[in-house]
């Protein structure tokens, strides 16, 4: 009992912390809208590069990941630390930074915005803004489902599932409702910083412990001899392939991490953010991945609907350090959930309520913090009953983001590109994608083992090409929105 108290103290504390970030910045944030949603597109290299690496350090990443590397072997360092890594780099720089341009100009708050405003279109703003927020929905679900096994793997069980996902999803709600970007991108920064010393004397400990880095391979590959071989198993180069492809290219249709596009302060901060990137993500996910392979010859039992980072952790060091741990990956998830909160809203408010609605602009605030209550709460009711393991869940998220890359990406740099386009590669890579997930008779693979995901995204890519070559461009599109110069690069 004592031990669980001080843990849950240690997990309390950081949330205080986090709070007191949070009153800071509501007192330094403008009652804008810019400045609440992006403050006032004023972040530096560090903020900016820790607040996008914060907010990718969800469940899906720092649990579901050591757990697939636990079940499967640590090649999902490859997907994730790797390949993952460098293509959304390659992507921050052709997508984001042409995005950036495009949102310095015109002062862009959400992705939705800057098509419509493009297509001449509110029913394109409104179609992007509805996809975003119906696969937000099971990532922040992830968030909560991974908050909630961690504080019972903690507690060994003494804090029930629901007390723990209830309340992360509580502190989520007025955090959001307080900070505002500013506060969440400053408790980033303390987070990200945090999560990967600790992971690094995490490793140092546990491999101490055992004899080495040289023994525990040793035992993790007399376990379990193909965790020491490259492919096989579920590592076929489709998957490995297919997975990297639909996150890397559903990460950046994240709302939480597209916003932060338009957030740099200068060409320059956004250039450094995606160059260090990569090397960020590998110092992150390398150990953390490792240490779920290697408990798979330490003989580290999971409990069922468990997590292998606090078993490991638990078995070789002490319990004020496994606390201090599992509470900096759940900050993390917070991280990631309260910026997916705080996106949600905006899309809610500027691409739903304002266009569709003609809503009143000065209510849209409270419409924002009732669309995070009731955003946030539907999601940890479905929390509770969710039967997907973090990596499904958190696929199918990605997956879907992933539809609406490529049309996106064309529509920036291409000015053939007009709205019927837009909507068909849209609409109908959505539809095939949907099918493969909720329909039992329709294929979640193609040719050999590609997901339905990366076939769904080419299916979008050649409708958008396609139908705005053979149709005429409709009425108020604006090609020279998307029309930008390279400003100075302060």
């Amino acid at each position: 009992m004592a031990d669980t108290a001080l843990q849950l103290g240690i997990v309390g504390a950081y949330m205080v912390v986090a709070a007191a970030v949070g009153v800071v910045a509501y007192r330094l944030t403008d009652r804008t809208a810019e400045d609440y949603y992006l403050a006032s597109r004023t972040l530096g290299t560090v903020v900016l590069l820790f607040t996008t690496f914060a907010t990718l350090l969800s469940a899906f990443t720092f649990f579901g990941g050591p757990n697939l590397a636990f079940s499967a072997g640590p090649e999902w360092i490859l997907v994730m630390g790797l390949m993952d890594g460098i293509l959304f780099a390659v992507l921050w720089y052709v997508l984001g930074y042409k995005q950036w341009l495009v949102g310095q100009r015109h002062g862009y708050v959400t992705l939705g915005e800057m098509l419509g405003d493009r297509f001449g279109s509110r029913g394109l703003r409104a179609l992007v803004a509805g996809i975003s927020l119906f696969w937000l929905f099971p990532y922040v679900m992830l968030q909560q489902k991974g908050a909630g096994q961690a504080v019972v793997g903690l507690t060994n069980g003494a804090v029930p599932f629901w007390v723990g996902a209830g309340a992360i999803t509580l502190f989520m709600i007025v955090y959001v409702a307080v900070s505002g970007m500013r506060g969440v991108a400053w408790t980033d920064t303390l987070q990200g910083l945090v999560m990967l010393g600790l992971i690094w004397v995490a490793v140092a400990w546990v491999l101490s412990a055992v004899g080495g880095l040289g023994e525990a391979t040793r035992q993790m590959g007399e376990a379990e001899p193909g965790f020491l071989a490259l492919g096989g198993g579920l590592y076929t180069p489709e998957y490995v392939l297919s997975t990297a492809i639909s996150i890397a290219f559903g990460v950046v249709m994240f709302p939480q991490i597209n916003q932060r596009f338009f957030v740099a302060r200068s060409q320059r901060v956004l250039k450094r953010t995606l160059a260090l990137w990569p090397v960020l993500v590998i110092l992150l996910f390398v150990p953390a991945f490792m240490l779920g392979a290697w408990a798979a010859g330490l003989g580290i039992t999971v409990p069922e609907n468990g997590n292998v980072i606090p078993a490991i952790l638990n078995e070789y060091t002490a319990g004020w350090f496994t606390a201090a741990v599992v509470a900096a990956a759940m900050a993390a998830m917070m991280s990631s959930s309260d910026s997916m909160l705080l996106s949600g809203a905006s899309y809610l408010t500027r691409d739903l309520y304002r266009p569709l609605l003609s809503g009143d602009p000065d209510r849209e605030a409270l419409v924002a913090r009732l669309g995070v209550v009731a955003f946030a709460t539907l999601s940890f009711v479905a929390s509770l009953y969710s039967t997907g393991t973090l990596v499904q869940i958190g696929d199918t998220a990605f997956g879907g983001f992933a539809q609406l890359a490529l049309p996106v990406l064309v529509a920036l740099y291409w000015d053939r590109t007009n709205r019927w386009g837009m909507y068909a590669g849209i609409l109908l890579s959505q539809a095939f994608y949907l099918a493969s997930v909720f329909l039992p008779f329709v294929p979640g693979s193609y040719f050999g083992g590609w997901s339905a995901s990366v076939v769904g995204m080419v299916v979008g890519l050649v409708l958008t090409v396609v139908v705005s070559l053979l149709l005429p461009a409709a009425v108020g599109e604006d090609a020279s929105v998307y029309a930008v110069g390279e400003p100075g690069a302060d």
